[in-house]
């Protein structure tokens, strides 16, 4: 990558502006003897520029390799977080990039990168399963986590009433005397 650390931040907030929430980086010791740096960013954007910036990537390079997308239950929000990674494999050189995207629980909704990034499908189809986002667009909408027969508008990384703790069983709370006794014969 030729450009260097603050200019990578920089020309993200200047790109979109005011929708970048917060962008920061951190260094960290790597390599057997701890000589070498790895760069992790960390890029809040509005969902409303999103696409956009993972578009933007592939301006920093052609096929910026996607990880993963990680995503948790924030109170308010449902945060996803897309782990790329540009100079993938390439000592001295690789960078990883966390764009994180809040949405607002009365409204979870997110475009697909799949016609971007099309290793993206299994986790965009995970982040619906598990913590009910929507997913516009997405090319395959099955589950695949999950089996059909679980509860519509229950997802398990939820905190909220959308969430399954009510369907979970405290088998440490259940009454000693209401077990059944095994049968011998003697």
């Amino acid at each position: 990558m030729s450009e260097n650390i603050e200019d990578l931040l920089q020309s993200f907030k200047d790109k979109f502006g005011e929708n970048v929430k917060e962008a920061r980086f951190e260094k960290y010791p790597t390599g057997a003897k701890k000589d070498e740096e790895l760069l992790d960013f960390w890029i809040t954007l509005d969902r409303s520029v999103f696409k956009e910036a993972v578009r933007y990537l592939t301006t920093l390079e052609e096929y910026p390799h996607l990880s993963v997308i990680s995503g948790y239950d924030a109170g308010n929000t449902i945060n996803l977080v897309y782990h790329f990674s540009i100079g993938f494999g390439e000592k001295n050189r690789e960078v990883t990039i966390n764009l994180v995207v809040p949405l607002p629980k009365e409204d979870p909704v997110i475009d697909t990168i799949t016609d971007i990034v099309p290793g993206a499908l299994i986790s965009e189809q995970e982040k619906q399963e598990m913590l009910g986002v929507k997913i516009k667009d997405i090319p395959k909408n099955d589950r695949v986590f999950i089996s059909e027969d679980f509860p519509e508008e229950k997802y398990p990384w939820r905190k909220d009433d959308k969430g399954v703790d009510d369907l979970a069983r405290n088998l440490h709370e259940v009454d000693k005397e209401e077990d059944t006794e095994v049968e011998t014969n003697d």
